[in-house]
């Protein structure tokens, strides 16, 4: 978990969910700028900003025992109570065969499909060459327009290439999209009421109301 404040309140929280397989991963590399570019933009507005990282190569035996039972416990019911509970989502895979890796798809699986109802979701993936980019958008963003997550506009694909090519570069795009899509999110996760959820007792009236008092 990384936590970087200004002092200004209210503060927001953002979830990182990595589905790489390696260690190190260039799936954590762009999950981690994702994350950089968006807590910049959020800071920028006068907000604190929590970040959790949630690491599925870490919990794949746990997603898996899920699958079975339907019932996630230990680390894993941590990392899904993170997730939902988040203000905004930044979502990165691998991409094999032309589309997301499977443990990425298996942990959205086990989410509640109604918890990311209109939640900020920024989607990234990685692959060896630009030909998977697609992905992003025929597999990828299909998959949380299903849970009816809000998902900003602009994805990011790094190909293997793209890591080479410095942020100085006049035709470095990864970085460029890195920026613009944080801001995306950042601008969706500071529209979000930041006062935690909303309590379900809130409207119930109190036992003088009910006598009649004022």
């Amino acid at each position: 978990m990384t936590t970087t404040s200004n002092g200004t309140d209210p503060g927001r929280t953002l979830a990182v969910v990595s589905a790489g397989l390696s260690q190190p991963s260039s799936t954590r590399l762009l999950a981690d700028r994702l994350a950089d570019a968006t807590v910049r933009d959020l800071e920028d507005r006068g907000h604190t900003v929590r970040v959790e990282t949630v690491e599925l190569r870490d919990l794949a035996h746990a997603v898996v025992d899920a699958m079975l039972t339907r019932f996630p416990a230990g680390d894993l019911a941590g990392a899904l109570e993170a997730v939902t509970g988040a203000d905004g989502v930044i979502a990165v895979t691998p991409v094999f065969t032309t589309s997301y890796s499977g443990l990425f798809k298996s942990f959205w699986d086990v989410v509640d499909p109604d918890a990311l109802t209109g939640m900020p979701v920024l989607l990234g993936a990685t692959g060896g060459t630009a030909r998977h980019s697609l992905a992003l958008e025929y597999a990828m963003r299909p998959l949380f327009t299903y849970l009816r997550a809000d998902v900003v506009p602009t994805s990011v694909f790094a190909a293997t290439d793209d890591w080479a090519a410095s942020a100085d570069d006049p035709g470095a795009g990864l970085p460029r999209r890195i920026s613009r899509a944080g801001r995306e999110l950042a601008a969706r996760v500071a529209e979000r009421p930041g006062e935690g959820p909303a309590d379900p007792f809130a409207a119930t009236p109190s036992f003088t109301e009910l006598l009649g008092g004022s």
